[in-house]
């Protein structure tokens, strides 16, 4: 779907709403979305899993809540100016699924009006919750694991692809905080595989087209996309690269592969996208972030698209997908 006729869909159904609903719109509820991407970006499936969380709690949009969303566009330093807007129109709630950035940018906008997020890092080192269980503030929500999960990704890369020795890893430098963790973690892991690892960075597009010249040049026998959100937002030039130089790669999210990529494993974002929802209905209900336990994700996703496998010549053992979550032919 084209980014204006999302645009159009997401404010389309408030001019839908008979008048007499409209006329109570003040009167509702309010739930500001902040989001350092684009609509269109930000999956429909996504958006729906949030709100089906919602609707676990009794909340529908347009009947009993109002939506206020906040879109980056790509411009994470926009975040503050964006948080502190939705804090001027006193929102009930701010929901932030899947960006740390925009969670401690909505933290830093307001201590009164709480925050249900979704973070890929832990939220007591993020300074967003005095601990995991008893959160104390006014912020609570899902921790997904992309960090913790990276090793295990570059296990199941290494069983694809069983005959590689160098593995190229790309990171994003403007995502500080992911870019170190994305180190710390897999350097470790690869020492216990066997692997050699070199790290390229990216923070945009042409930056990607250029660390990819460079690294073909060098001819590693497997790619590590790191988990962000920059990497998501570019998948379809990213796996267009991984083609043309039939390089096997291995991302954070089932996304790349739907869109052709070789393998993923991570983190079901759209059951992360739910959870925030449903702890936002909590929270417009009454209960207090200070109560709510920071959650932990429990599914995780391996995906591997066959038929890029058989493009690359791989033989997928029958051991790795009888263990996926799904396989793509």
């Amino acid at each position: 779907m084209k980014r204006r006729e999302f645009i159009t869909l997401l404010g389309g159904a408030a001019a839908a709403w008979p008048l007499g609903a409209r006329a109570q719109q003040p009167t509702m509820p309010v739930i500001g979305l902040l989001h350092p991407l684009w609509p269109d970006t930000l999956e429909r499936d996504r958006l729906l899993a949030f709100r089906r969380g919602l609707a676990e709690t009794g909340y529908v949009e347009g009947q009993n809540v109002a939506f206020e969303y906040r879109w980056g566009e790509g411009h994470f330093d926009r975040m503050p100016e964006l948080a502190a807007d939705l804090v001027r129109r006193q929102v009930s709630v701010i929901a932030v699924p899947g960006s740390a950035a925009a969670a401690l940018a909505a933290k830093a906008a307001t201590q009164t009006i709480p925050i249900a997020f979704g973070v890929p890092e832990d939220a007591v080192k993020l300074g967003l919750v005095a601990s995991l269980a008893r959160p104390g503030g006014n912020a609570t929500g899902i921790n997904f694991f992309t960090a913790e999960v990276m090793a295990k990704r570059l296990g199941l890369l290494r069983e694809l692809v069983p005959a590689a020795a160098r593995v190229a890893v790309l990171v994003n430098p403007a995502n500080a905080g992911r870019a170190q963790s994305t180190r710390g973690d897999l350097e470790p892991a690869a020492r216990v595989l066997g692997l050699q690892l070199q790290f390229y960075d990216a923070s945009t597009s042409k930056e990607i087209d250029a660390a990819y010249a460079t690294l073909v040049r060098e001819r590693p026998d497997a790619l590590f996309v790191g988990s962000d959100t920059l990497f998501t937002n570019r998948r379809v030039q990213l796996i267009a690269l991984a083609a043309r130089h039939a390089l096997p790669a291995a991302y954070s999210v089932r996304e790349f592969v739907e869109a052709g990529g070789l393998m993923s494993y991570g983190t079901s974002l759209a059951d992360m996208y739910r959870q925030v929802g449903a702890y936002a209905g909590r929270i417009l209900k009454g209960e207090k972030p200070a109560d709510l336990p920071v959650l932990q994700a429990t599914k995780f996703e391996l995906v591997i698209n066959l038929q890029t496998a058989k493009l690359l010549g791989l033989d997928v053992p029958p051991t790795l997908l009888a263990r996926a979550d799904e396989v793509i032919e």
